[in-house]
């Protein structure tokens, strides 16, 4: 019986898709030009034969069950829901389709038109997709992964070099010498600052830094930041005026801080005379950190390009050029990290305006305050176990130490520093320890075990070029400062001679009888 009139069956022949009509049972009643076309079956050889013939063999088996359950409950819908369909050619080739259904109903019963597309090109762009995405991840892994090594490797030479400027500092007598030594702690600083920062970009630029939101006092932020910046401006004759806020915002803490700490970084170095302004100030689209300077000011023009990378503005005759181009490039992907606008305003001659505005977050249960500058005693003859697996870094460091008047254990990892720590009979008084130390091996580790050796909380520094999530939980611990490499000189005597100051119990530091501890005093020198 013809099921389909003559001039609807031209319509269906001029449609873009394959179409087949079967009965309840599979049996094939009509099919279109089109099928002919991608199937390159003749329509005789369809009609009246089962539908599972356009289905590869190994799918052929399980389809009749799917025709039944679609007879029970039949209605407009796509084949398969997220399943991946394939059919077959009458070559046997296999290609991926979307199909979709709809019943059809008459008086010789129910009918069910399926429409076939063949999606292989959209298929295989998915795969190209599928495949791209995997190689962008592997890539972001890969470069993660020369991220780190980058950072240890620049940072362990640099760290070497500057503590061993320290020592030529200290110990040169030779006026020549002293100006070489002078010179060369110039060059290392600029070094570490380059390293820094362009380690910085990579990290945005791949992904590697993962903001963690959360509700922060922005008063803290700005204590810190004072405490830092107070003594720089100082030197070149500024007036430093940080207001205190009662705002809380909802971000990143260390990477707001690290956005205003280069800003003001900035503001103090192109500002030759008059004052550096860090404030807060109502906005409606939330908290609005300003950083306002008397300094040179940024041409309209410019102010748009001092944001891009390596980007100067020209300095003014018979001075030279201020800083690397790196800080405000690094503002800029921070501040898209957190979704913060950024913003500014200037005007040559008169100083500029930069401002940050920060989402506003919840109040919060008010924290102890600390003084920023905590009365630092110098300290002399301590025991100190230093564990670093980079020879050349252990050596500066101890020489460093050495000149300070500690006495040094140095060990190139935990099986060493326990075995001189038992020779030498008395558990130290500090822990300088690198993250890094071999295959698994962490300073965490190390400091763990001797502590536990000990029974009691030996203050401790780790020291590290690793700003991973493994150091998160070492952040909170007690009596433990993590210093990131390259560690200034100054700033790492400065460090241990407050964790010291802080311990006064040092010079009755237990000792090892026996495999026993006891409490005795260090004996004097």
């Amino acid at each position: 019986m013809d099921l389909i009139a003559d001039h609807v069956r031209e319509l269906l022949d001029a449609g873009p898709d394959a179409l087949v009509v079967a009965d309840e049972s599979g049996v094939i009643a009509y099919v279109n030009r089109q099928t002919e076309v991608l199937f390159g079956f003749e329509r005789d050889e369809l009609r009246g034969k089962k539908v599972e013939m356009l289905l590869p063999e190994r799918l052929r088996p399980t389809h009749p069950s799917h025709r039944r359950s679609y007879g029970t409950s039949p209605r407009v819908r796509p084949m398969g829901g997220n399943l991946e369909l394939y059919a077959r050619r009458r070559d046997g080739s296999e290609f991926p389709v979307e199909i979709s259904l709809s019943p059809i109903h008459t008086k010789q019963g129910l009918l069910i038109s399926s429409t076939i597309r063949d999606i292989g090109d959209r298929h295989q762009i998915l795969e190209d997709l599928r495949a791209a995405r995997n190689e962008a991840e592997r890539a972001n892994r890969a470069k993660s992964t020369f991220l780190a090594t980058a950072s240890h490797d620049l940072r362990q030479p640099l760290q070497s070099l500057i503590l061993l400027n320290s020592v030529l500092r200290k110990t040169s007598t030779d006026s020549r010498a002293i100006e070489a030594a002078a010179a060369q702690q110039e060059a290392l600083a600029s070094m570490s600052e380059l390293v820094n920062a362009l380690l910085d970009i990579s990290k945005l630029e791949c992904g590697a830094i993962k903001p963690v939101s959360e509700d922060c006092a922005v008063r803290g932020i700005f204590r810190q930041l004072r405490a830092s910046f107070e003594e720089e401006a100082r030197a070149k004759g500024l007036a430093l005026i940080v207001d205190e806020s009662d705002d809380i915002v909802h971000t990143d803490g260390g990477l707001l801080g690290q956005i205003v700490q280069n800003l003001l970084a900035n503001a103090i170095r192109y500002t030759r005379e008059g004052r550096v302004h860090l404030r807060c100030v109502s906005h409606s689209a939330g908290v609005r950190i300003e950083v306002l300077d008397t300094g040179v000011g940024i041409a309209v023009e410019d102010q748009e390009r001092i944001f891009e990378e390596f980007h100067q503005l020209l300095p003014a005759r018979g001075t030279r050029r201020e800083g690397l181009g790196l800080g405000l490039a690094i503002v800029r992907r921070i501040a898209q990290l957190l979704e913060c606008t950024i913003e500014v305003e200037s005007e040559p001659g008169r100083g500029s305006c930069f401002s940050l505005t920060v989402p506003r977050g919840c109040s919060i249960s008010p924290r102890p305050v600390f003084e920023s500058n905590p009365v630092i005693n110098k300290t002399r003859n301590a025991l100190i176990v230093l564990v670093d697996d980079e020879v050349a870094v252990a050596r500066a460091t101890q020489m460093l130490l050495e000149l300070e008047g500690h006495v040094v254990l140095s060990a190139r990892g935990l099986d060493s520093a326990l075995t001189l720590v038992e020779q030498h009979g008395t558990m130290p008084d500090l822990i300088v320890s690198d993250f890094h130390l071999g295959s698994s091996l962490t300073g965490i580790d190390v400091i763990r075990e001797l502590r536990a050796l000990a029974g009691v909380t030996i203050p401790a520094i780790l020291v590290t070029g690793d700003t991973s999530p493994r150091l998160a939980n070492a952040e909170n611990a007690v009596n433990l400062d993590i210093l990131s490499k390259p560690v200034d000189a100054a700033e790492f005597l400065d460090c241990i001679d407050r964790l010291l100051s802080a311990n006064p119990s040092q010079y009755s530091s237990p000792r090892i009888s026996n495999g026993l501890l006891t409490t005795q005093p260090l004996p004097a020198n």
